[in-house]
């Protein structure tokens, strides 16, 4: 009786082993570089993103026009200014190039908030969708080829770049 038992737990084992290796883990793979490339939202908020820059490097170019200008009248001057009159001019100029570097840094950190804001919805759409066709696939893990991390790409590691793209709508 006790071997019978022994056999049969032993028929379970060896039946559920092969079981679990039927069912070996899916892998699939995606350039998301790629796929943001080739997403319509890109070049909209690139052309916003550039719109942006402009006006900030114009109200930048009008600041250092003035602030040259008030150079140069105040070189013409400078011989015939009183002591107390070219310290005040002087203390101008360096408070006008204090604003500019202050409007440089400023600038610098209001550009990357609208890159962020315009690019991130486009970064969560293209997520979103790598996530749902994963699963729809069946896959365990999605590896970003652009991110340079994977030494190997077997054959068995689906390609989902397509399948995204169609489900982006994107041809």
């Amino acid at each position: 009786m006790k071997s019978v038992f022994k056999i049969c737990v032993l028929g379970i084992l060896l039946f559920s082993a092969g079981f679990a290796n039927a069912q070996t883990p899916k892998f699939g793979h995606i350039d998301m570089q790629a796929l943001y490339q080739v997403m319509p939202e890109r070049a909209a908020a690139e052309k916003q993103i550039a719109a942006y820059g402009k006006e900030l490097e114009d109200a930048l170019g009008m600041m250092q026009k003035e602030a040259q200008t008030k150079y140069v009248e105040y070189l013409s001057k400078r011989d015939s200014l009183s002591e107390t009159v070219r310290k005040m001019k002087e203390d101008d100029l360096q408070a006008m190039n204090q604003r500019i570097e202050t409007y440089q840094q400023s600038a610098q950190q209001q550009m990357q908030a609208k890159q962020q804001e315009l690019i991130k919805p486009m970064l969560d759409k293209a997520d979103k969708a790598v996530k749902e066709v994963g699963a729809e696939k069946g896959l365990i893990y999605v590896f970003d080829m652009s991110a340079r991390v994977i030494l190997y790409n077997s054959k068995e590691s689906s390609d989902l770049l397509p399948a995204v793209k169609t489900k982006l709508g994107i041809q």
